[in-house]
């Protein structure tokens, strides 16, 4: 119906240009008046033609636009189960979530991505890694963990220097498990160093970051960050290759490095270093 309206309008459009264009011609008898009319009116039927349709494709476009970023809204007002409805604005709200990430530059990753990213980016690396963690155990016996170890192990192998500075309390450093993880890396070749908790900057310490962080975080090259959820959920953690937010964590690893301490092997126990200085003079 729409579209018929639309044709009979220009119809009725050129009846009208077409009749006022007689009358001048045949009843005025000004021949030039009534083409000029006539030539007038003919264009601006065509021109009101073009221009109606212009307005039927935006309006069309603008429907299709506005039925497609409404969809799931409509899907679920159509729910008519109270339990269906929450669930769906739960989901929703878990995906406009990773969305506010993906906007931010971030890319959200799973514990397996997460370490399968981070190998990778090891295997990549030409120059340095930069890296802050928890002491966790497991670097030599749980899968994604251990593949994300032996990267390290190829990159050090490259001439690529690594760097890690290991997160704990005072009281940790004497513990087994946690000697063991700190002489498996030195063992390796990796340049480790410590930071006790009672010692990592604090938020009025760290600008240009929107939170403290998780203290668990990687920089491959300068180019590529990847750094662990400090709170668990659906995902893991995250990565980013905005020039900005890497170097948001390059001054978070500054200020990390700046007040960590170098550790040494003595009769197989990691000590701190300044520790062996006494010994030494």
């Amino acid at each position: 119906m729409r579209k018929k309206i639309h044709n009979m309008a220009v119809f009725i459009e050129f009846l009208a240009g077409s009749g006022l264009a007689i009358f001048f011609h045949l009843v005025l008898g000004h021949e030039e008046a009534a083409y000029i009319i006539f030539g007038i009116g003919v264009l601006l039927s065509l021109a009101t033609y073009l221009l109606r349709e212009d307005i039927e494709q935006a309006r069309e476009k603008l429907t299709d636009q506005y039925d497609h970023a409404h969809e799931i809204t409509f899907a679920i007002a159509r729910m008519t189960d109270p339990e269906c409805r929450n669930k769906a604005h739960e989901i929703v709200a878990g995906a406009q979530r990773t969305l506010g990430l993906l906007l931010q530059g971030y890319v959200p990753l799973d514990e397996t991505e997460f370490y399968m990213k981070g190998t990778k980016y090891l295997d990549e690396s030409r120059r340095r890694v930069k890296a802050v963690d928890p002491v966790t155990v497991g670097w030599d016996s749980r899968g994604a963990l251990l593949n994300y170890y032996q990267g390290n192990v190829r990159a050090l192998e490259r001439g690529v220097a690594v760097t890690r500075i290991f997160v704990l309390n005072r009281e940790e450093l004497a513990n087994e498990e946690v000697q063991k993880v700190l002489q498996l890396q030195m063992r390796a070749g990796i340049d480790v160093r410590i930071a006790y908790r009672d010692e990592l900057p604090t938020p009025s310490d760290i600008s240009g970051r929107d939170t403290v962080g998780s203290f668990d975080f990687a920089i491959y090259d300068d180019t590529v960050a990847t750094e662990v959820f400090s709170q668990p959920g659906k995902y893991f953690g995250r990565k980013t290759r905005e020039p900005a937010l890497v170097a948001n964590y390059q001054r978070l690893f500054d200020l990390i490095e700046h007040g960590s301490h170098s550790v040494a092997l003595a009769e197989d126990h990691v000590v701190l270093a300044a520790d062996l200085l006494p010994l030494a003079s």
